[in-house]
């Protein structure tokens, strides 16, 4: 699962890219314009940005080199209705990662999207494990000593996210960024409750969580 952003004015493509993602689990948020893009894309964290280049206000590329020039590090796959090879070689030269040619079929989408996230720097596969704790992106499962774990969509993507990253310490405002939708109800409550459920599930009685409290600071999953 992993945490996308859609900026597409076509309403109708954009449902159907945004209900296909999310029936594979991802947590996907949209807007209709670059402008609104790029101001999301600078204020939270995206595993994975899917761009139109033909945008109200401010077109793709322009998004993109903006993006760039700040420090955005989320890999941007770009969509658009050109074929063209200086088209092409704009993005690329703003820092696109990759081009998807209207009209696509949503299983090419997903594959671009699996290639992209596996690039060392974003994903490690397709199954995270720290110490004896095991979780399958592809199943939605999380298990520990073998032992399945039921959580809900939002400690599932809380836990994903800790376990792409042991032993690194996150301020309850980095999870909300990185793992909350924008749009939604955020507060320092939703992450306390969320790493609540997730320690009742996962911890073993009589020993220490793996979710450790770093006084003053945050939280971070412990690498044993």
């Amino acid at each position: 699962m992993s945490k996308l952003l859609i900026v597409e004015d076509d309403r109708s493509l954009a449902a159907n890219v945004k209900e296909w993602l999310e029936f594979e689990h991802h947590l996907v948020e949209h807007v209709e314009t670059g402008t609104s893009g790029l101001e999301l894309m600078q204020a939270y964290s995206y595993d994975l940005i899917i761009l139109d280049m033909n945008l109200p206000k401010m077109d793709g590329v322009n998004v993109c080199r903006e993006y760039r020039s700040k420090g955005g590090q989320s890999p941007i796959l770009m969509l658009t209705g050109r074929d063209g090879i200086s088209d092409k070689e704009a993005g690329f030269m703003a820092g696109v990662d990759d081009y998807l040619t209207k009209p696509f079929h949503m299983k090419e989408l997903s594959m671009r999207i699996r290639a992209i996230l596996k690039r060392p720097k974003s994903v490690a596969g397709d199954v995270l494990k720290v110490g004896d704790l095991v979780l399958d992106l592809v199943a939605h499962e999380v298990s520990r000593s073998g032992d399945k774990i039921h959580l809900p969509r939002m400690e599932f993507l809380l836990l994903e996210f800790l376990m792409r990253h042991p032993d690194q310490v996150f301020s309850p405002e980095n999870l909300l960024d990185s793992v909350w939708k924008a749009e939604s109800e955020r507060t320092a409550d939703s992450i306390r409750t969320s790493i609540k459920k997730i320690r009742q599930q996962i911890d073993r009685e009589g020993k220490d969580s793996i979710i450790k409290n770093v006084h003053g600071v945050g939280y971070k999953l412990e690498a044993q």
